[in-house]
């Protein structure tokens, strides 16, 4: 049994390798529609997440630890671990380091559902990014790994204090510059902690595209019903934005949207439905145990094949 550390994970591929990687399965016909149900553990001091998934040739499972509300700690709030086996005879072979391996495989995730829609031009890409965590900077990064030599990218963080060592031009949240920068934005990625909308259909152009991953329960949403309601909606799989995505149910519930508005990232990246880029395209993410499976087998492959 091998340990990926945490720089070993962040080091083994790039983010662009990861992108291709959850592209190229969805592409050869998996449909997340058959991933398997994540399961929540209550525990005496918190609530383990267990997301096990399953390809022919590979299997695992990420195991999340998380400390309840209030919890005081000078540990992480969230701790996991991901362990790989071989998808034939179920011997476990690499235990990965779960918080990289999260940290890469979000944008990752992000970045393949919605990549159609930004390779496309020769003109510079204007992102701006809705908070500057390490959701936020990931996200940065994997645009940048994405578009590099394709396209050149200008990222601007918004956010309500300017984070030390960003590196990136920032935006005070609610100033005329953020405003300014949201409504001529090519890209706008919202990775916040927000529990109410922080972004309206007025706020942005008709040929944004909008990418949503920082809520993951029904009662919470980043996104205004009216900018969900007038948007191409792509989301992983309705079932699983039905069960976890705010964004999505509760634009429902406002009248804005139906499940039958939903695209699935499936259809997008095979091909099988092209969106017109007559209005703004929002792709509502919630995160499936099949990409942590797929991004950490791309990244325990490249790293075997180095021989560290």
């Amino acid at each position: 049994m091998q340990f990926l550390s945490y720089d070993d994970v962040n080091s083994a591929i790039t983010p662009a390798k990861a992108v291709e990687a959850l592209r190229q399965v969805l592409r050869s016909g998996y449909d997340p529609a058959d991933d398997q149900a994540r399961t929540k553990v209550p525990l005496h001091h918190g609530e383990m997440h267990l997301l096990p998934s399953t390809l022919p040739h590979v299997a695992g499972v990420k195991i999340i630890l998380l400390h309840p509300e209030g919890f005081e700690t000078d540990l992480p709030l969230v701790q996991g671990q991901y362990l790989l086996a071989d998808g034939e005879t179920l011997t476990p072979h690499t235990l990965l380091d779960g918080a990289a391996l999260t940290t890469l495989r979000t944008p990752a995730v992000s970045l393949a559902g919605i990549r159609d829609f930004i390779v496309d031009g020769s003109d510079p890409i204007n992102v701006v990014i809705l908070g500057a965590g390490a959701q936020g900077r990931g996200h940065a990064e994997t645009v940048t790994s994405v578009l590099e030599g394709i396209r050149e990218v200008s990222i601007a963080f918004v956010s309500r204090n300017e984070p030390d060592d960003l590196g990136y031009t920032w935006l005070r949240s609610g100033s005329a510059e953020a405003a300014d920068a949201l409504k001529t934005a090519d890209l706008v990625l919202c990775a916040t902690t927000a529990a109410s909308p922080i972004l309206q259909l007025e706020d942005v152009s008709a040929h944004a595209v909008i990418v949503a991953v920082g809520s993951h329960t029904t009662d919470a949403r980043e996104l205004s019903a009216d900018l969900v309601g007038a948007a191409h909606v792509i989301v992983e799989e309705p079932r699983a934005a039905l069960a976890e995505a705010g964004d999505i149910t509760l634009a429902i519930e406002d009248g804005t949207l139906s499940e039958s508005d939903l695209v699935s990232m499936k259809d997008v990246v095979s091909g099988a439905v092209q969106l017109e880029r007559d209005r703004p395209i929002v792709f509502k993410t919630v995160g499936m145990p099949w990409e942590d499976l797929v991004v950490g087998e791309a990244v325990w492959k490249a790293h075997d094949s180095r021989g560290e």
